[in-house]
This record gives structure tokens, sequence and C-alpha cells, in this order.
């Protein structure tokens, strides 16, 4: 049963066509009319639209004109960002590059056009509105509503870390049929891409490193893996860029979580200074020690040469007692007084046994004898 416009069902007897019984104007029994008879209705009727003795030959140049203008439809031009692609009855032919190109005209052919050069961004983690999927660069300071469904990820301790990231990407120049044919989602696809491809990442990492020192790690890795499974769906992208925004841990828990990173801070600070102090005291207490084994062996080297040189003296003061014994003796007593008096106040008294007492001190002159030492 046909149905109107208000979405009831409609009388037979009121037609769409605007006459009861159908769209031929007749009843349900009747005959469709001749087909003959209406083109010669047609004719008739194109006839009054052109001027008088327009003939056959004028129907033909007119159609003629008609086919031309439908086959000058199919000139399209292609931006200095895009590329082309060809479609013959919805089959995909050729490629296009920048300027102006022919194509079969609808309903024959079509065009897809893409801006290849173009960047597109999409956010994992957190909304922003009217920038998912927008070609423009991009903002690493924006922030937009939460998604924790997609930023919340499993470490590889068994931690959770809110991650939120943002990945920028464009079509494949090399392989545009790619991302128009084989795709029916790109934006959808490319998202769920990269959050499979970081969930894969932080669950091989433990939250620790997560947070310090592997961020740096983490974009490369799962922009690699993020263009691997592209590349194996035959998507036509390419994966620019992944920029971590933040990585922390869930909001119940970070306030804990800021106080190990604070104390890790405190540790590594801590350890520094030490390691510092045990660099400035270890070679002052290095040398300290290289000082006082080099004075050893000074000293020692000083005493040997000192007890060489005694024995040496020796030896040659008893080869000479061996010659002359006497004069020998005589000698080292006079040179021990020397050394035992030479320092001494001296008295000089005469001898009793001549009639002499008196007692004369011994003045020393010490610029005329300087080898005394300047003793009084």
């Amino acid at each position: 049963m046909p149905w109107s416009n208000q979405g009831g069902p409609r009388n037979q007897n009121n037609s769409p066509w605007g006459q009861p019984g159908g769209p031929w104007g007749q009843g349900p029994g009747a005959q469709p009319p001749d087909l003959e008879e209406l083109l010669r209705r047609s004719q008739e009727s194109l006839k009054k639209f052109l001027p008088s003795g327009f003939g056959g030959a004028g129907l033909a140049i007119l159609a003629l004109v008609a086919v031309l203008a439908w086959l000058l439809s199919g000139l399209y031009t292609v931006g200095p960002n895009e590329i082309g692609l060809n479609l013959i009855f919805g089959k995909y032919v050729g490629k296009t590059q920048a300027g102006l190109n022919y194509n079969l005209p609808a309903p024959i052919g079509s065009v897809i056009k893409l801006a290849v050069t173009d960047r597109n961004i999409t956010d994992v983690g957190f909304r922003e509105e009217g920038l998912e999927g927008r070609r423009r660069g991009p903002a690493p300071g924006a922030r937009g509503p939460e998604a924790p469904e997609e930023s919340l990820m499993l470490t590889g301790d068994e931690n959770i870390a809110d991650v939120k990231f943002r990945v920028i990407w464009q079509i494949d120049p090399a392989k545009p049929e790619d991302y128009a044919f084989n795709v029916a989602n790109q934006a959808g696809t490319v998202k769920a891409v990269a959050e499979s491809a970081m969930r894969e990442i932080v669950g091989q990492t433990q939250i620790q490193k997560i947070l310090t020192a592997d961020r740096k790690l983490i974009e490369p890795a799962s922009q690699a893996l993020m263009q691997k499974a592209l590349d194996e769906y035959h998507a036509g992208v390419l994966v620019l860029q992944v920029l971590l925004l933040s990585v922390d841990p869930p909001q119940q828990v970070i306030a804990a979580f800021r106080d190990v990173t604070a104390a890790q801070q405190d540790l590594q600070r801590l350890g520094n200074e030490a390691e510092a102090y045990a660099n400035r005291v270890v070679p002052e207490a290095r040398g300290g020690a290289a000082r006082i084994l080099q004075e050893a062996e000074a000293y020692r080297e000083q005493i040997v040469a000192e007890a060489r040189g005694q024995a040496s003296r020796f030896e040659q003061i008893y080869a000479q007692y061996k010659n002359a014994p006497a004069i020998t003796r005589q000698r080292l007593y006079i040179e021990t007084m020397e050394r035992v008096l030479g320092g001494a106040d001296k008295v000089i008294l005469d001898d009793p046994s001549k009639g002499g007492a008196s007692v004369a001190p011994f003045v020393p002159l010490p610029a005329f004898a300087p080898f005394q030492g300047g003793h009084k």
C-alpha cells in the first residue's frame, strides 16, 4: 500500500501522480498508453520551443552540441595539495596530479580528490571540540574533556597509567587509492590503531620508567608499531609523529605517586652529593697516602745512604789504621775532641807544676776561624 508524505497510508484514489488510479492517469484495469503516441506528443511539444523551419538536421546539431557539452563537463582541476582518483562505473582506473585533468563525466565517470599533503590530527585520551580530524598544526598545550576509557592503560608491572597523546598523520601520496578504497572510516581506524599500539608499548614497560626516563622512547616505538599495522591494512596512511601530551598516574593515586617521585628525586640528589663528596675526598686521601709513601721511601733512602757512607768511611779509616796505627789513633782522638769541645766554653789554666795558677778565658775569633762555628 502506498504511503503519504506524512507517513500514513494513501488512498488509491489519491495517487501520488496527481491522477486517480496510478501514474498513467488511468484506472487499475486500463491499458497503458501507446509509446509511439507519447513520442509524437513529445516532438510536438519540443517544436513549440524551436524556431520555425528547425527540422531533423537542427535536432541532430542540437543533440551533438548536447553531447559535446556533456563530454566537456568531464574536465576538472586538481589542487596543488591534492591527488585525483578517476573512476569509471565506480571502478578505480588511475590517479591524476595537480592541474587540469579529464575523466568521463557522470553518470559514467567520477573523480575523488584527496588532500594528500594536509596534516591530520587524532587525539587519544581527551576530546577537543572542532579539532579531531581537522587539518591544522599540532597544539600540544591544548586540552579538552577527558576520555578515561581511552587514556587509562595497564603497565608492565600491573599498574595503571593515564596516557594522553596526539597522532599527526597524512594520506600517503604514493598510495592514495588505498586510503580511499581499503578503509571505510579512515580517521576512526587511525585512532583505533594508535590506541592499540600505545597500549602494547605501555603494557611492556614499568610505570616508573614511563613516568621518567622512557617517555622519549615510547613516542618512536608507538609510531613504528602504528605504521606497521596500517601498512598491513593497506590503509594508505603515513604516521608523521606521535606526541605524548601527558603521562600520569590515575587521579585517585596521583598525590602518592608524586610523593614517591619526590622521594626518588631526593634519593638521587643525595646519591649525587655523596658521589661528589667521595670524588673529592678519595683523591685527597690517595694523594696523602702517596705523599707519606714517598716521604717514607725518601727517608729510607737517606738512612741507607748514610749507613753506607758511614760503613765506607769506617772501612777507609780501618785501612789507614792498619798502615799507621799510632798516627791514626792520635788523629781519631783529636777529631773526637774537636767535635766534643768545639761547641763548649773553654777555660785555660796554667800548669801548677810550673808555678802558675792564673785563669785566663779563651776568647775565640770566629771571624778568623769560621770552621769553629762561631762558638764562644
